[in-house]
């Protein structure tokens, strides 16, 4: 069945966290296609909204937005997701992964585009610094 490693980024703060979710949990993201805005409750974040931004299969081939389908392709590629030419004009044969998450996908990435409302973000409590011993604490 399907494994899946969520990471899941929020642009307002720039940090990201990672879930994974197995079998059961797996199916609501099957069949779904990159750019996709789904419920955050199908990978462990309820209130949330998530947009699906990108991922790679297995093999480690990334998903990319204009092949349609849950294929693996062999295209030539100019730019983009993929390939990045180091020379001006460069075109290169490279396999990639249609935009649509199947069993074989292996990491999705995920954007927040809506917080929950009336919550407030979790914030790591911070160290307080011990207070100064004055001279009569040291006795």
């Amino acid at each position: 069945m399907a494994k899946f490693k969520i990471i899941v980024s929020d642009p307002e703060t720039g940090k990201s966290q990672s879930i994974e979710v197995e079998e059961s949990q797996a199916v609501p993201l099957i069949g779904r296609k990159l750019g996709e805005v789904i419920d955050g409750a199908a990978v462990k974040l309820s209130g949330y909204k998530l947009k699906i931004t990108g991922g790679s299969d297995k093999d480690g081939f990334p998903i990319r937005p204009n092949i349609h389908g849950g294929v693996r392709v062999g295209a030539i590629l100019s730019e983009g997701v993929g390939f990045h030419p180091s020379n001006k004009g460069e075109r290169k044969r490279k396999t990639l992964r249609g935009n649509v998450i199947t069993d074989s996908i292996v990491q999705v990435n995920m954007k927040v585009v809506e917080k929950p409302k009336g919550k407030k973000a979790a914030k790591p409590e911070a160290e307080t610094a011990p207070a100064k011993e004055t001279a009569e604490e040291a006795q």
